[in-house]
């Protein structure tokens, strides 16, 4: 039997740990018929190490999206490992401790343009470097916390969430005509690492235990990387510049 991903070709960022929604993308992805190609940042042996925990053992690439020559030589380094792409992952946020944990008001801009450029503007940055490769039918997903809201402690992070989800419309307004979707995905709150830098990360947990229509299991990444995955496949066609949830129905209920 086919698999929803088969023979697709696809580049995930974002993977930390075995942990990270990123590497169970990364595992959906493969068990669905994918090649994958992995990038990492900083601990890049960690990232290999992990790698090798997947079905399929996958390739990881350096990648700091913030610094323009390993962007400009992306498509490149990738070519090594793949002829093109059919789908990209863009699993990538940071905001320096300033930014969370209640100290919106005193956060020094330096800190937020930080936080902006990693979490937000680095989802262009890396759809224009990997446009080389993509083609006609690709697919570009982003990973996203609803942010109609103003969230506790989230606070800066917020903003630049707010900030991608707008990038993601005015991408897949651009990139539209090229037959390329670009979409998010937001996800309910996944005990990660990234998650364990937030101050207050408790309180997500306890609401979306009360409150999700469907439930939601906070250490089971698996229902977020299978809409991802959803997203990357054929499936989706006329689908693009939205954000889907994936919260357990967390969004559509009231206090």
């Amino acid at each position: 039997m086919a698999g929803l991903l088969d023979g697709k070709r696809l580049l995930v960022t974002g993977v930390i740990t075995d942990a990270s929604i990123a590497f169970h993308v990364a595992r959906v992805a493969q068990e669905q018929g994918a090649r994958v190609v992995l990038t990492g940042y900083g601990r890049l042996r960690l990232v290999e190490r992990i790698a090798q925990r997947l079905p399929q053992p996958a390739p990881v690439i350096e990648l700091d999206v913030v610094d323009q020559t390993q962007l400009d030589s992306l498509a490149d380094r990738l070519s090594a490992h793949v002829d093109g792409l059919d789908g990209v992952l863009h699993s990538i946020a940071f905001a320096p401790a300033s930014c969370l944990g209640g100290k919106f008001l005193n956060t020094p801009w330096t800190d937020v343009a930080t936080a902006l450029q990693v979490s937000a503007f680095s989802f262009k940055s890396l759809a224009m470097a990997c446009l080389p490769l993509l083609g006609r039918g690709s697919s570009i997903v982003g990973m996203d916390f609803d942010n109609r809201q103003a969230w506790p402690a989230y606070d800066w992070m917020g903003v630049a969430k707010s900030a991608l989800e707008s990038v993601c419309r005015y991408l897949a307004r651009e990139l539209g005509p090229d037959g390329i979707r670009v979409n998010l995905v937001a996800s309910g709150p996944v005990r990660t690492m990234a998650a364990k830098s937030i101050p207050g990360f408790a309180e997500f947990e306890n609401a979306w235990n009360s409150r999700a229509p469907l439930g939601w299991n906070i250490e089971d990444p698996s229902p977020v990387a299978r809409t991802v995955c959803a997203l990357l496949s054929d499936w989706l066609p006329a689908t693009t510049g939205s954000m889907v949830w994936a919260d357990g129905g967390f969004h559509a209920v009231g206090v």
